[in-house]
């Protein structure tokens, strides 16, 4: 990458269950280049577990609206049919090119796309599973969600893989080490171009 251009735009999405936590977790330790992960805001509550500023940026719904009638978003959308709002503040964009990395951002499907529009040459990977029936397998050893919650979160990972071939790239996540190494080359191919 020379002198004068800006690092790329990383976007990574799948279908709850695809294994995306635990790819963005190890890419991050192990890239090829250098990520900064873009922290999405939410106007969900926090888990106990949950760092503000670090996890996400837990707002009030009032803010959030706020923020989204300035256009300080990205992308930003409701999810999962939950009454709760996600998005990526254009802040968070601009933060990674400051410390010279790219924008890595773990979004769904509806804030890809948008993405996509702002950013055509951002380098998109969409996360699957080698059968469907992994997605409901995950789901349910995590032992975190009601089977309402689980038969929803199925529900939009049918509607998600639609998009699929909307990707620049498509990775079947079936060996964690295979998985990082076919993005990490993507990555390094991506920056030798620019």
């Amino acid at each position: 990458m020379s002198e004068t251009q800006q690092p790329g735009i990383l976007v990574l999405s799948g279908p709850a269950g695809s294994g995306k936590t635990t790819v963005v977790n190890r890419l991050l330790s192990v890239s090829a280049v250098k990520l900064i992960k873009c922290v999405s805001a939410t106007t969900r509550p926090s888990r106990p577990e949950e760092v503000d500023g670090s996890d996400y940026y837990f707002l009030s719904p009032e803010e959030f609206e706020q923020r989204r009638e300035q256009e300080e978003f990205l992308e930003c959308a409701e999810v999962h049919k939950s009454g709760y709002w996600y998005g990526t503040l254009k802040s968070e964009v601009k933060r990674a090119r400051s410390e010279n990395a790219w924008a890595f951002l773990e979004i769904d499907v509806q804030g890809a796309l948008n993405v996509m529009q702002a950013y055509p040459q951002a380098v998109t990977v969409f996360l699957t599973t080698p059968t469907q029936d992994v997605y409901e397998q995950r789901l349910r050893k995590r032992g975190t969600e009601t089977e309402d919650v689980i038969q929803r979160r199925l529900e939009t990972a049918r509607e998600e893989l639609k998009y699929a071939d909307r990707y620049r790239f498509c990775i079947v996540n079936d060996e964690l080490d295979r998985t990082i190494g076919e993005i990490n080359d993507i990555l390094k191919s991506e920056e030798d171009v620019s």
